[in-house]
């Protein structure tokens, strides 16, 4: 009977790889008792955005074998491995950039950090913004000093489930750090490769806005899963963010998709939505997948500004609803991109 409920998954397509669940290794385990069976599928991340999805059609091609009448369907997720790993332990780099400052750039790289932890991935989060670092105080731990381990690695610092490591908890508060290229190469290059990320399924970059030093010594540093750009939707934002997407282009980092941020406001006595910034302006961008809309939100910059991202403080807001569909969605991206790239012979 198992070779038989086997033989009915091959009809269940992955909806985002689109490729049957059993050639893509995806059925973990089968197991049948009378007239019931229990289906194990192990998802390429666990922030599958089309899980229901896959559930609802592995039960219904199960259900059409006349000897059975009842399916459990249960999930595992493994993030696969790409062909070159950028880093040690790490499957994927992630950068998140914008073209210009003032987006809340830095606010959505911690917020799809928090989310994809949530889900249940392992995610680390580099602040690359060096001269204006602000991912540690969205994270509650502004005054946490880096430490070292006995290898003389830095320890990144923990906080909602995502390690970090910024340049923050490195120097005093309020002191600007003066520096030229080489000194920001040598600490781009100690962030990533002098730190004890451990394992992590998606190391996330906050990058500096603009097209600088930072991004180049990244993508020529390390093997880039992909990038997000940020933008607001008004066009004096997208004119800069399309300067991002051409230094991405030419440094052959795949954009896996645009994030408009501030894109509309609700008001919350009359319900009635405003575009502030000329909603939809994203799409003047090209033809890139829209990863999402995020609501601009005044309980959010306050989430933020007291240490707690609003996917933790408030996940059932519009503004975390939103910004956890947006990391579903990145998620799945970097799925499908990591499926084209692996050889066939590790999906059978």
């Amino acid at each position: 009977m198992q070779e038989a409920v086997l033989q009915a998954l091959r009809s269940v397509n992955d909806p985002e790889l689109h490729r049957d669940l059993v050639s893509l290794g995806m059925i973990e385990l089968i197991e049948v008792s009378g007239r019931a069976v229990m289906v194990k599928v192990q998802l390429t991340t666990p922030a599958c955005p089309l899980k229901a999805t896959i559930e609802n059609d592995v039960r219904a091609a199960v259900l059409t074998l006349p000897e059975i009448d009842q399916v459990n369907v249960e999930f595992s997720a493994q993030v696969r491995m790409p062909t070159t790993p950028p880093l040690p332990g790490v499957k994927n780099v992630l950068l998140v950039g914008s073209g210009k400052g003032g987006v809340g750039k830095s606010s959505v790289a911690v917020n799809l950090a928090c989310a994809l932890a949530r889900s249940g991935a392992a995610v680390g989060l580099m602040d690359a913004d060096v001269y204006g670092p602000s991912v540690a105080h969205m994270l509650g731990q502004g005054s946490a000093k880096l430490t070292g381990n006995a290898e003389k690695k830095m320890m990144p610092i923990e906080a909602h489930g995502v390690r970090f490591i910024s340049m923050a908890n490195l120097s005093p508060a309020g002191q600007a750090l003066v520096w030229r290229g080489p000194m920001l190469h040598s600490a781009i290059q100690q962030f990533l490769k002098d730190a004890a990320w451990g394992e992590l399924d998606y190391l996330i970059v906050d990058l500096p806005p603009g097209t600088g030093d930072v991004q180049l010594s990244l993508t020529q540093s390390v093997q880039v899963t992909g990038a997000v750009i940020v933008t607001t939707p008004q066009d004096v934002a997208l004119i800069d963010a399309a300067r991002a997407i051409d230094m991405f282009r030419k440094a052959s980092v795949p954009l896996l998709g645009i994030i408009e941020n501030m894109s509309y406001f609700v008001a919350p006595d009359t319900g009635h939505v405003y575009d502030l910034f000329g909603r939809g302006g994203a799409s003047k961008l090209g033809n890139y997948p829209l990863l999402g809309e995020v609501p601009l939100d005044p309980v959010a910059r306050q989430d933020a500004d007291d240490g707690t991202p609003a996917v933790i403080a408030h996940p059932d807001s519009a503004v975390s609803l939103a910004l956890t569909q947006i990391a579903e969605n990145l998620a799945g991206r970097i799925s499908v991109q990591t499926l084209a790239e692996l050889p066939m012979a590790q999906l059978v």
